[in-house]
């Protein structure tokens, strides 16, 4: 998605307390900077302008989440509504972080001591072109460093898209990256698999009568 720059997102991701420019320094110990040290943490990856986890966040006060994008002026309107959406429901942000971080380098920000119980992944990139399909958040590549730090009982992958091609090849990664997809569909909204929050697109998408297609794949031991 292209965005046009936002000159005070900058400023005020500074002053916020719950969003962090250097994740990487916590690789490892993200339970010890949560208040909630004992709650299960859930990540976002692609949290675009935060609809989502703004809502989800503040729905489910027993959960930590984590929510990275890598676009500093995408972070600043995510940052804007998380704060509007705890404000609206008189909650402090106590139990989510907002941080900057490119998929590619994961790794650097996330390792099996982590031990995530849940990554959403909501209508990334399709990189429809086959020598830009490994860019791809459901790439076999990707989740193989997911398998990294998710919970190795039960962590599972939420997965949400528009792009028929990117849901059937998707299906396809996980599989062979040891996945068990546990729920599908390839209409979200007459089949909900999951609790009903909806993205920017989401919303985009089926205004213009687009299916929603989603999966829930679990780690394999």
């Amino acid at each position: 998605m292209r965005i046009r720059r936002r000159p005070w997102a900058e400023k005020e991701l500074r002053e916020a307390n719950f969003y962090i420019d250097n994740p990487n320094i916590y690789k490892g110990n993200w339970k010890e900077k949560f208040i909630n040290v004992n709650n299960p943490i859930h990540l976002e990856i692609g949290c675009g302008k935060g609809a989502f986890i703004s809502e989800l966040a503040s729905r489910h006060k027993n959960i930590n989440y984590i929510a990275a994008d890598m676009i500093e002026a995408m972070l600043g309107l995510s940052k804007r509504n998380i704060e509007k959406c705890y404000n609206d429901k008189n909650e402090i942000i106590d139990n989510l972080f907002l941080i900057r971080m490119n998929a590619e380098r994961i790794l650097d920000v996330f390792s099996n001591d982590d031990c995530i119980d849940r990554i959403y992944i909501n209508f990334c990139n399709p990189w429809p072109r086959p020598k830009h399909k490994k860019r791809r958040l459901t790439h076999i590549r990707q989740l193989e460093n997911y398998k990294t730090f998710l919970n190795k009982a039960n962590g599972t992958i939420y997965f949400k898209t528009d792009d028929t091609d990117l849901f059937n090849e998707s299906i396809e990664y996980f599989k062979n990256a040891n996945f068990k997809i546990i729920n599908m569909t390839n209409d979200l909204h007459n089949n909900l698999i999951f609790e009903d929050i909806r993205t920017e697109h989401e919303n985009m998408f089926s205004e213009e009568g687009i299916a929603i297609k989603a999966l829930i794949a679990q780690i394999i031991i």
